[in-house]
């Protein structure tokens, strides 16, 4: 096994590996904070997100459905569908030299310095760990201090790709400083009190 360069790409793995095991096949059709998917369809797009960094840094294929048009029907189990993306992309980043300062990506400006783009597929999982989190009941995996690590990296990308990869920021957002998980949530677009609809 190869040993990881990058610690906050593996705490954000690790925080998206921890709430998929608690997803059961029940809950896979439960809404998310993703407008209009559900949870079995942003796990789908978690897991393409990071085979398509695999494929952009290794020049191997990316994904094989459109992580932007996730179907929600899952072949297997849930760790299934993400273990093996997770595993491509880490491979994929252990040969990233710190300091590198063009590495391939798959959203524009498709090249970004190592430490961006790692935080960038780190930014990717742990938000969308978080998606998961609150649409199952489970508790937030992103903790202040991770936040508080994604936050450059979201301040780098997400303003030319609002719209796109990213929502409008919600403003006025929590304080950074007191609510880093939160304030990072807004800033992407995302509503830090966001609950499940009753049924």
């Amino acid at each position: 096994m190869t040993v990881s360069k990058w610690d906050l790409l593996d705490q954000a793995y690790e925080a998206l590996r921890a709430v998929t095991g608690g997803v059961t096949a029940d809950a896979l059709r439960a809404p998310t904070p993703c407008d209009q998917w559900n949870v079995g369809q942003v796990l789908q797009h978690a897991a393409g997100d990071q085979l398509a960094y695999a494929g952009r840094l290794t020049g191997g294929p990316g994904p094989a459905q459109d992580p932007f048009a996730p179907t929600g029907t899952l072949a297997g189990s849930p760790a299934e569908l993400l273990e093996p993306a997770l595993a491509a992309a880490a491979e994929a980043f252990s040969g990233v030299e710190p300091g590198a300062a063009e590495v391939a990506v798959p959203l524009p400006p498709f090249t970004l310095p190592a430490e961006t783009a790692v935080a960038a597929a780190a930014l990717d999982a742990a938000v969308h760990a978080w998606d998961i989190a609150v649409a199952t009941g489970q508790d937030s995996p992103l903790n202040p201090a991770l936040a508080a690590a994604l936050r450059p990296a979201a301040q780098a990308l997400a303003e030319p790709l609002r719209g796109f990869a990213y929502a409008p920021e919600l403003s006025p957002g929590p304080d950074p400083d007191t609510d880093p998980a939160g304030s990072l949530l807004a800033f992407l677009g995302r509503r830090p009190d966001w609950t499940p609809p009753a049924p």
